[in-house]
């Protein structure tokens, strides 16, 4: 039996880790796990950033009323393994809390979370978001093949989307700003003002 992980001081953090260490931890801080790497992730996020998170959520779960898809809100363990051309044995090492996801795959669904690419993640900017981990998150996502990506600026309220092309390459949409409506891409019929999701 391995040293009881209560605080992430016991951590090496030049290591390297995968889910099955994450697991074991019994450390309060939220933390994620990207291609092995330990992330400290942002205090517990403001008013502005909840009301916010909770708008869009609320949005995408009163459409999904009558669909496969469902939502989820952080904290919720999505694990990512790498591309099958790159497993190679590997252990899933990468865990994130995305703010918002949509999984239409009920298959990617277990008690610990969802395993594999959701169909959507939205991330809400915060004052402690590293310009590092949007950059490597946004790597992460495009590799791991997740359809489509939104990042929310709320001190400028724009929201900016990434769609996959079919050769595996996010392409940025126009900003979408006060007085724009977004849609999803897999979900067309799904439609909101953007000044909605700021109020």
């Amino acid at each position: 039996m391995g040293i009881l992980i209560t605080n992430i001081n016991q951590l090496d953090l030049d290591a390297s880790y995968t889910y099955a260490d994450y697991i074991q931890w019994k450390i309060e801080e939220r933390l994620e796990l990207i291609k092995g790497k330990i992330f400290k992730m942002s205090p517990a996020p403001n008013v502005r950033h909840q009301k916010i998170s909770m708008n869009i959520a609320n949005k995408i779960f009163n459409f999904l009323q009558k669909s496969s898809c469902q939502v989820f809100s952080a904290p919720f363990d999505v694990r990512l393994p790498l591309p099958k051309s790159r497993q190679k044995g590997k252990k899933i090492d990468t865990v994130i809390q995305p703010d918002i996801c949509i999984i239409c795959d009920p298959n990617k669904l277990d008690e610990q979370g969802c395993i594999g690419p959701p169909d959507l993640i939205i991330e809400i900017l915060s004052p402690g978001n590293s310009k590092r981990e949007m950059r490597d998150k946004y790597d992460l996502y495009q590799e791991s093949g997740v359809t489509e990506y939104w990042v929310v600026f709320p001190d400028v309220e724009i929201l900016q989307r990434y769609l996959l092309n079919k050769k595996g390459i996010y392409e940025a949409q126009k900003p979408n700003v006060e007085g724009d409506e977004v849609s999803i891409s897999f979900l067309p019929t799904f439609m909101v003002k953007v000044d909605e999701l700021f109020n």
